[in-house]
């Protein structure tokens, strides 16, 4: 994979990030499912209704299923970045505490 400067790439992240070389990457972007396909209705705090999605790559039979998932992507980004390397992930108050952890349970400095 061709790794110019300033490249935003697109695509199944554990599919791109297998194909990236260690140590490679400066910044990870992340933007993850946020799991939000879960039996009945979801509402905020407030008690309006939360609108998920219906796309498949927002669908895990459990939450055990999306923590492996969140594990795999979080391994691979973990071998991507270099040393001095960053992650941004974005979560919603669903999700973000279970990433929070993965990330801890890996190494990742969170500030």
């Amino acid at each position: 994979m061709d790794l110019t400067r300033n490249v935003i790439i697109h695509g199944d992240c554990i599919d791109i990030l297998s194909r990236l070389p260690d140590r490679s990457v400066d910044l990870v972007f992340a933007d993850p499912p946020y799991n939000l396909q879960l039996g009945g209705g979801l509402t905020r705090p407030d008690q309006s209704v939360v609108d998920g999605v219906d796309d498949d790559w927002d669908k895990f039979d459990s939450f055990d299923a999306y923590d492996l998932f969140t594990h795999q992507w979080l391994e691979e980004c973990r071998r991507v970045l270099k040393d001095d390397g960053a992650i941004w992930v974005i979560g919603s108050y669903h999700n973000i505490f279970r990433v929070g952890a993965i990330l801890q349970d890996q190494g990742f400095w969170i500030q």
